[in-house]
């Protein structure tokens, strides 16, 4: 991976992060994501919400600044 590439898991469920060893015991139920990095990445905007980690639309991110994150991937 280069630069500050890394992977960061989440709960499926919740879309909060998760330990790796709680990816390890629940693959199932987890996943895992690239972030950072390459000097393709980072032209795409997602809005996610700070208290459960799941996506949420431009509007809400407008609404709820306080609440909600926004990352380039």
């Amino acid at each position: 991976m280069a630069g500050n590439e890394h992977e960061v898991n989440r709960s499926a469920k919740t879309g909060r992060f998760v330990k790796e060893s709680t990816a390890q015991r629940s693959p199932e139920s987890t996943t895992t994501e690239k972030v950072g990095g390459s000097s393709g990445s980072g032209e795409h905007e997602v809005n996610r919400s700070a208290k459960t980690g799941r996506f949420v639309t431009e509007t809400t991110t407008e609404l709820h600044p306080s609440t909600t994150e926004t990352q380039k991937v």
